[in-house]
């Protein structure tokens, strides 16, 4: 997949990663919760990890600045599935893939992140990354149920 240039390369790809799926249950109806969040300029509401500032529309895409620097985004379109996956490209080119998924769970909602282990980063390095997903998805969970 070619982000912004063909050169760019998709970890996921490459190699099998390791994964973990991080998750929050909302009482709030999976619907209500998707149609709340779904939008790529309301990301910096409750996604910390992914953007410190505001998103800008750049084409099919958005830029931001990222805890790590300037980053690009390609969002999923909205949808009737509660898919909002991502691709971020991080100034050194590689692209991300972040599979994020409202589901039913009851007469509520669960949000599903999963996080890949990215090449050649450590234990303590995925550990907090998925700590701050973690504190992301709560941020979320505030958001739709204040």
């Amino acid at each position: 997949m070619a982000l912004c240039a063909p050169n760019h390369r998709v970890q996921q790809e490459n190699a099998l990663l390791e994964s973990r799926t991080l998750s929050m249950s909302i009482n709030r109806k999976w619907q209500e919760v998707y149609d709340a969040v779904w939008r790529p300029e309301d990301f910096p509401k409750w996604a910390s990890g992914l953007s410190k500032s505001s998103l800008t529309k750049d084409g099919e895409t958005w830029k931001a600045e990222g805890p790590e620097g300037a980053v690009r985004i390609l969002f999923t379109a909205h949808n009737a599935f509660g898919v909002m996956d991502h691709y971020v490209e991080a100034g050194n080119g590689t692209i991300t893939y972040v599979p994020l998924r409202i589901i039913q769970n009851g007469d509520g909602a669960e949000v599903l992140l999963t996080l890949f282990r990215q090449m050649d980063m450590s234990d303590a390095k995925f550990a907090a990354d998925a700590a701050w997903v973690k504190r992301d998805l709560l941020a979320l969970k505030a958001l739709v149920t204040q």
